[in-house]
């Protein structure tokens, strides 16, 4: 069985360092808030190539944290809408809606399932405050033409960029863009903790104290509290543990980026379509994602073959319960199509070339008359 994916694989080359950098935090007592974020946030602003960077609770949080503090700046206000994409993570709403924002959904390019600039400009309304793209996949959005279009139009640019650790896109670091980028360390990452994580990246290092302050209840100096903040820090221990990764995440991002050109050569079947990489070092490939018209026949074969694989995502954000009431009748056919074709196959550092050969051969093999 080749699983969809392999920690273990990743892990046990740098197991030593892990298990020293753990020992280091256990051995000091201190968990929170102390020298290895201090130290972790400032290597991850660096390598993000931004002014300063916040570590947070998760993802969500970040882009929560983001949009909570606009609204104390003062930028934003209750009712104001978003638009977001409409086939992504439903974190991305989630953090919109909790803000007492409005959602707006826009849909994709196809070519590269990340939010389409025509279709903001369509969305976009007297309400419209904050364009909020995701660089889905691993593959940033087009920041340049998003850039302006937020410059012409007076809107603040967030990115989440939960999906793409070391990401590029006209040479400039996802992280680097806009006015805020959010980033995850879930475990399946590309940069992963060992546990829930995140952090927000900015140019603005104003803002990102304000965030600081937010995500720690509010509080700059203990039990004196200037907001209503929030329980969102990052912890010593996954900081730590970070820390060490940090130190491979390019190698582990050109590993990627081999097994995926090795798919996008090799991979040849009528049934299947194969994602676009963009240009040079614009993919990092957090996610191989395939679509198939025939996918539950897709879902056998592979389950026959012996070879793990995920739905990113089954059911788009404005078909869910949660968001039942907002979208009630309203269709984006797009990404419905996404959604409903949508299969991730295994791709992970540490993946052998067996395995890749193997995936490849069975995917090549693929025919939903035979199944």
């Amino acid at each position: 069985m080749i699983p969809y994916l392999d920690l273990n694989a990743l892990h046990a080359p740098i197991r030593s360092e892990l298990d020293a950098a753990w020992n280091s935090v256990l051995d000091t007592s201190w968990f929170i808030q102390g020298k290895e974020l201090i130290a972790f946030e400032k290597e991850w602003a660096e390598y993000c190539e931004c002014e300063a960077a916040v570590g947070c609770a998760n993802g969500l949080d970040a882009l929560r944290l983001v949009l909570e503090a606009w609204k104390i700046q003062g930028k934003i206000a209750p009712g104001d809408e978003v638009l977001v994409p409409s086939n992504t993570y439903i974190a991305t709403w989630l953090a919109v809606s909790q803000a007492g924002l409005v959602p707006v959904p826009v849909e994709p390019d196809m070519d590269s399932f990340t939010i389409s600039v025509a279709g903001i400009e369509s969305a976009l309304s007297r309400r419209t405050k904050v364009l909020l793209p995701v660089h889905l996949y691993g593959r940033m959005a087009d920041m340049e033409q998003l850039g302006k279009l937020a410059k012409d139009a007076s809107l603040l640019l967030l990115a989440d960029a939960a999906q793409a650790h070391g990401a590029t896109f006209a040479e400039k670091k996802a992280g680097s863009w806009g006015d805020a980028e959010t980033f995850s360390f879930y475990p399946g990452k590309n940069l992963g903790a060992l546990g829930d994580a995140g952090a927000v990246c900015s140019q603005d290092a104003e803002l990102i104290q304000l965030i600081r302050v937010l995500g720690n209840y509010g509080s700059e100096k203990k039990y004196h509290n200037l907001y209503l903040g929030f329980n969102s820090r990052l912890d010593e221990l996954q900081a730590a543990l970070l820390r060490v990764k940090l130190n491979y995440l390019d190698a582990w991002n050109q590993e990627r980026k081999q097994i995926a050109l090795r798919y996008l050569t090799e991979i040849h079947n009528s049934f299947i379509q194969l994602p676009q990489p963009g240009e040079e070092g614009q993919h990092v490939w957090h996610i191989f994602q395939v679509l198939s018209e025939y996918r539950p026949q897709l879902e056998n074969h592979l389950k026959a073959s012996g070879i793990g694989y995920l739905i990113h995502y089954p059911v788009p954000p404005h078909l869910q319960p949660a968001y039942q009431n907002e979208f009630l009748g309203k269709s984006y056919p797009l990404s419905e199509k996404i959604h409903t074709q949508t299969l991730s196959i295994p791709l992970y550092p540490g993946l052998s070339i067996d395995n890749q050969g193997y995936i490849i051969e069975v995917l090549n093999n693929f025919h939903p008359k035979v199944i």
